[in-house]
């Protein structure tokens, strides 16, 4: 019997890249996967324990050039040796990664010892790792054709991004909700978003004398997130099953992570998008844009969104069950929920 192709998957920092990169490990379950990550990150926490983690220290490079950019590409340097050494001594057989500065060194370590690397690229407007890089590897998966164009010498194919199992599944909620309410979903990424926090809050009130349910997941960072209390709101700093959350929702309030759009997709929830201001490059914008373009959300930049105009344009959408029914339909158009077998089939094509 042969042994099982060993992969290493790189994936760190967020949930918009470990989610993915989970989503593609549990459809690999002949394969021996391995990961690589950076210590106190998020990896630490959500990598199942069945894939074991290596962990090496790195920084982002946003900074200007100067007296730091030595440091940090000298410790570049020694990540290359470091994921080098780990790709040779475990014998693996080929890299897929999804993104972030821990996918600079990962593909050109394995480059270095010619396996194939796969780069998932999740963002409408590609990272700078992967507009670099992405002619290093040997094929680029993208979440959203509209990256096909900031990448035109290279050879892409369009898989959506993948999700986890559970969003393309029917889910039950462990919450008080009844069941004819309208809910409202609070999500403002795997941190949390400090600034739709108040703007939610100051805004619930006449939500609630709509009727509306709020679950309102603040992240861990929010020192007000228990200042406002009611029955029909529930806030957490974070829950799990945001597939059933979703599944629930008439509405979300959301960033616009890619990961976290491609479930709204899925589990087609009509949504008020509102971009982190300061992604790099602002990339969250040209997230949101495809959704709005396709009639599946509205986009506010959280500069120019009032207290006001998002309790106003709530209520407007509780009053119009027949507009977020098409918005709903537009947004399970631009899914693609089997996302994950198809980069694991282009796995399979190229690391075997």
């Amino acid at each position: 019997m042969s042994k099982p192709s060993r992969l290493l998957i790189a994936a760190s920092g967020t949930g918009g890249h470990l989610f993915p990169a989970i989503a593609l490990a549990e459809q690999l379950p002949d394969y021996k996967i391995e990961w690589l990550g950076v210590p106190n990150r998020l990896e630490t926490q959500l990598v199942p324990d069945q894939y074991p983690l290596h962990t090496i220290n790195l920084e982002g490079f946003q900074q200007r050039f100067g007296l730091g950019t030595l440091g940090i590409l000298l410790r570049l340097a020694n990540s290359i040796r470091q994921v080098r050494q780990l790709l040779k001594e475990n014998n693996f057989q080929g890299l897929v990664t999804t993104g972030g500065y821990i996918a600079a060194p990962a593909i050109l370590a394995a480059r270095s010892l010619s396996l194939p690397v796969i780069l998932h690229e999740a963002n409408a407007l590609p990272g700078k790792v992967t507009r670099w890089l992405s002619p290093w590897c040997t094929n680029v998966a993208v979440g959203f054709a509209a990256a096909e164009n900031y990448l035109p010498r290279v050879s892409t194919v369009v898989t959506g991004t993948p999700v986890r199992s559970q969003f393309r599944t029917p889910q039950t909620l462990d919450l008080p909700i009844p069941e004819n309410v309208p809910l409202i979903v609070v999500v403002g990424g795997s941190q949390g978003a400090v600034a739709i926090n108040q703007l939610v809050r100051q805004s619930a009130q006449s939500w609630f004398d709509a009727g509306a349910w709020i679950v309102h997941l603040t992240g861990e960072n929010d020192p007000d997130a228990q200042s406002l209390q009611h029955p029909q709101y529930i806030t957490l700093p974070f829950y799990k099953n945001m597939a059933g959350l979703f599944q629930r929702a008439n509405l979300a309030i959301s960033r616009a992570g890619a990961a976290t759009l491609t479930e709204l997709t899925v589990t087609q929830t009509p949504a008020i998008l509102i971009p982190y201001p300061y992604a790099a490059e602002d990339h969250q914008l040209f997230n949101a844009a495809v959704l709005a373009d396709a009639g599946a959300g509205i986009v506010f930049r959280q500069s120019e969104l009032t207290p006001q105009l998002l309790e106003s344009k709530v209520l407007h959408f509780l009053k119009s069950p027949l507009e977020l029914k098409e918005m709903r339909s537009r947004a399970g158009a631009l899914a693609i929920p089997d996302s994950a077998e198809i980069l694991a089939e282009l796995v399979r094509k190229l690391v075997n």
